[in-house]
């Protein structure tokens, strides 16, 4: 399986010569079902976090030989899926000037369509589905890199600096987003700037830690607003012209379901992304010796 090559060009990660050689191969002495089951067993329980921002499939298969690890971690997350139908406020994107919800059919996303009865066998899991909070392109098309934030990833909070950027880690990322600005905006029709996608799953993991970034898991337009948090059952489609579609029902409250926010505090979100940044370049001024 590879990345989509009209997003992220021929390597996965076109847009840059920046990024450091490999310092050894992949270990290829454990299969990643088994690796995944062996680092959940290592931590304590109700207290790993897994994160998932590609196909499902080694999920689902980790899940299916080991069920008792659904009980076992504090939550899982996903990058994938779109729902449409106006969840958020984002633009979802244009292919030929026709509108549509997925970015890699006109209905569905990529992570989910390569494998949607892996999506689907996770999303139907009572256990995990209470566990799980699941980043569509509803959510990452709101969270876009614009010139504004290109210019503070590349200079940090220095607002009136110039020039090439603070570090080759910072022009890296960038030249990075550039380059799947300019897909998304040659292929989508997104012109802001490209949206943050696996970045946001991650993110979810700093839940109850000093680092967490509030996700809005209610509906503002709703007469409740924030005090109803909503949960959905996603069932994924299997079969037909919208394969890979994850269509989600809003539950009744205080069911258990599916987490799906429609939007995050998006200054906290890159005020976070500059820290990280931070502690990069920290770590590896003492790696370079810069």
């Amino acid at each position: 399986m590879h990345a989509p090559t009209d997003i992220h060009g021929e390597s996965g990660l076109d847009g840059t010569d920046l990024l450091p050689k490999p310092q050894s191969s992949a270990d290829r002495s454990i299969s990643a079902v088994e690796a995944m089951a062996k680092a959940l067993r290592a931590t304590e329980p109700g207290t790993a976090f897994l994160v998932a921002t590609g196909a499902l499939t080694n999920v689902a298969a980790l899940f299916s030989k080991y069920p008792e690890l659904a009980e076992h971690i504090h939550g899982f997350s996903v990058m994938g899926g779109s729902i449409g139908g106006g969840f958020t406020a984002a633009v979802m994107g244009k292919v030929d000037s026709v509108e549509r919800i997925g970015n890699y059919t006109p209905w569905a996303e990529f992570n989910i369509v390569i494998d949607p009865e892996a999506a689907a066998s996770l999303f139907e899991n009572p256990v995990l589905a209470a566990k799980t909070t699941l980043i569509p392109l509803d959510l990452t098309h709101l969270v876009l890199a614009t010139a504004e934030v290109q210019h503070a990833l590349l200079h940090g909070n220095d607002s009136e600096a110039g020039g090439r950027g603070k570090t080759d880690l910072r022009v890296m990322l960038v030249e990075l987003l550039n380059f799947f600005a300019t897909t998304y905006r040659e292929t989508f029709g997104i012109v802001e700037g490209p949206p943050l996608h696996d970045p946001l799953a991650v993110a979810v993991a700093f839940i109850g830690t000093e680092h967490e970034i509030p996700f809005y898991d209610f509906d503002p337009r709703a007469t409740e607003g924030e005090k109803r948090q909503e949960r959905f059952q996603v069932t994924v489609v299997t079969e037909g012209e919208q394969t890979g579609r994850t269509i989600a029902k809003l539950l009744e409250p205080g069911v258990a379901g599916m987490r799906i926010p429609r939007g995050l505090d998006m200054e906290h979100f890159w005020r976070v992304i500059e820290e990280c940044c931070q502690r990069a370049d920290k770590a590896n001024s003492k790696v370079l010796g810069k």
